[in-house]
């Protein structure tokens, strides 16, 4: 069975689930926001066959979120550095930790946000940039770009008219 490709859709969460779809990809990059450059690192922190690291890696090389880097000419090695567009992503894994803490994990959470100079545990929360507002389904919502077509305008016109207990 084929699988679907999610890359000309107009929906900006389908192209990037393009990219980031599997969840091996997005522990990928969990891995090198952690530091893990070098295959080895991102081996044994994964647990991965050689041969499935090779491919997602490279996946993640031919969606842009990782580049490769010579380190060593011989042997010829490589390690992998995140992109402007993999540090992108690093909100999205963020607020999956957040997310995950709480409401997955009974026994409390083994990993945090912290704040890097007083160790304080953050709580995420998404903000819009140009208000400052917090944002939440109450005073925001999808809406139309300028290039959504006439299937993507009818399908977040109903976004305008969610019922308020379907908000928080």
């Amino acid at each position: 069975m084929q699988r679907k490709s999610f890359g000309n859709q107009q929906c900006p969460v389908g192209r990037s689930l393009e990219r980031v779809g599997e969840w091996w990809s997005i522990e990928i990059l969990r891995e090198a926001y952690y530091g893990a450059t070098r295959f080895d690192e991102f081996q044994k922190a994964l647990g991965i066959a050689p041969n499935m690291l090779t491919r997602r890696l490279n996946s993640r090389v031919e969606a842009g979120l990782l580049r490769r880097r010579r380190y060593s000419e011989k042997p010829p090695r490589d390690e992998y550095v995140l992109t402007g567009i993999g540090r992108d992503f690093r909100s999205v894994v963020w607020s999956l930790i957040a997310w995950g803490n709480r409401h997955f994990a009974p026994e409390g959470a083994s990993v945090q946000l912290v704040d890097r100079e007083t160790g304080a545990v953050a709580d995420p929360v998404l903000f819009d940039r140009n208000s400052g507002r917090i944002m939440t389904p109450r005073e925001f919502r999808p809406g139309p770009g300028p290039a959504a077509d006439e299937r993507t305008r009818h399908r977040l016109a109903r976004a305008a008219f969610m019922p308020q207990e379907a908000m928080p």
